[in-house]
């Protein structure tokens, strides 16, 4: 039997590289899915993927910044499987902007997505999860325990806001339900591309100096996959972390050592 034999997931993460990479790790170990994104026409073609490879999913399309989206998701979850034992909760904005800079509408947009979506998908997820317990897992950020970074203080505000939502929720729902997070350090993903746009403008650099010097950084000498993160995805929702909760997991490469 794999490991996630007969469980039951919920994947958000706005159609991301690392979103895809788990949904399929999720489904080749015998889950099944219920994905969450904006992006509908990608949502779709993901779904119909997975299920032509004969896995099972289904998908809903939506905000994750609604709380009406984040309790329909924990619905149709249970009404096309019968019950939520796992729930991957991996959208999130880059908001970038100096403080100075940042306005009030884009700071407010970046602390929903990437922090309220984590409360309004707990408040849905745990309670769907206390029976038989299940397992929660955010994705945070190496910013989130690092030092601060220029233009990046609503994006590392909320990161590290979304470890203490870990850690709350960890203490709330023990011992039924086990709540961790992954910090990602430079992922080979389109938000990646922003980054490098906007950082390479800021220092007047050309495109790509931002990523290449990020990599050039990474003591295990590669960029990061999203297949990384997919991967600590797993094992944090399968049986061999039962014991785990209230973590927050560096996926970086070693770029930092706590």
């Amino acid at each position: 039997m794999t490991q996630l034999e007969s469980k039951v997931a919920i994947i958000t993460g706005a159609s991301s590289g690392i979103w895809r990479a788990t949904a399929k790790i999720f489904c080749q170990e015998g889950a099944k899915i219920i994905v969450g994104a904006r992006r509908e026409k990608e949502l779709h073609a993901l779904v119909s993927e997975i299920n032509e490879a004969g896995g099972e999913a289904v998908a809903l399309a939506g905000d994750v910044t609604k709380e009406s989206y984040n309790k329909a998701l924990v619905d149709l979850a249970i009404a096309s499987f019968g019950k939520l034992d796992i729930a991957f909760n991996n959208a999130g904005t880059l908001g970038k902007g100096g403080i100075t800079e940042l306005s009030i509408e884009d700071w407010q947009a970046t602390i929903e997505t990437n922090l309220s979506s984590a409360f309004l998908a707990a408040k849905y997820q745990i309670p769907a999860m206390l029976k038989q317990g299940g397992s929660i897992i955010f994705t945070s950020s190496f910013v989130g325990h690092s030092v601060g970074i220029p233009g990046m203080a609503a994006y590392s505000a909320s990161k590290a806001a979304v470890i203490m939502i870990t850690q709350s929720a960890a203490s709330e729902c023990s011992p039924k339900v086990t709540v961790n997070s992954i910090c990602p350090g430079p992922v080979d993903t389109d938000m990646w591309i922003q980054i490098d746009a906007e950082w390479t403008a800021i220092e007047n650099k050309p495109v790509g100096t931002a990523w290449r010097e990020r990599v050039e950084a990474v003591p295990m000498a590669r960029a990061q996959t999203s297949e990384d993160v997919a991967s600590m995805a797993y094992f944090l929702a399968s049986k061999d972390s039962d014991f785990i909760t209230g973590q927050s997991y560096h996926v970086d490469g070693g770029v930092l050592m706590l």
